[in-house]
């Protein structure tokens, strides 16, 4: 799939975030190497713990359906107004970690998005150089 593509259903998938407290709407969208997408949303709790990112949700619908080969991820997110994105929103650490395990560092790639044509991509060994996977153990 083509890269504004991705970005596109990403940034789609934002209107669907629960986000009532940082009012911090994200978006994702996870190509499978089968060419599948799966979407997702943050969904927030007012305990914060139980919250969830975007990125996560996306790559939890997926595996969850049976896929476990990723290529690439497209995240779009920020604040509420006007439903516009203002700034690049990169993985947190905990995402980060997920994608660890389910993808290879040096060919998943990261989108990260401010429109369907504004967008920084990144590898996952440039977000996680030292990062800990299934090779470490």
């Amino acid at each position: 799939m083509k890269k504004e593509e991705l970005v596109k259903k990403a940034l789609e998938s934002r209107k669907y975030s629960y986000a009532p407290y940082s009012k911090f709407r994200v978006g994702a969208a996870i190509e499978c190497k089968d060419g599948t997408v799966y979407t997702g949303c943050n969904v927030e709790n007012a305990a914060y713990g139980p919250s969830n990112c975007a990125e996560r949700t996306a790559i939890f619908k997926a595996v969850s359906e049976g896929k476990r080969s990723f290529t690439q991820i497209a995240i779009a997110g920020g604040y509420e107004e006007g439903m516009e994105v203002s700034g690049y929103a990169t993985p947190c650490g905990v995402c980060r970690q997920v994608m660890m395990e389910f993808c290879e560092p040096e060919n998943f790639v990261i989108l990260v998005a401010k429109s369907e044509t504004d967008y920084k991509e990144f590898t996952l060994k440039e977000l996680m150089p030292e990062g800990f996977g299934a090779a470490n153990l």
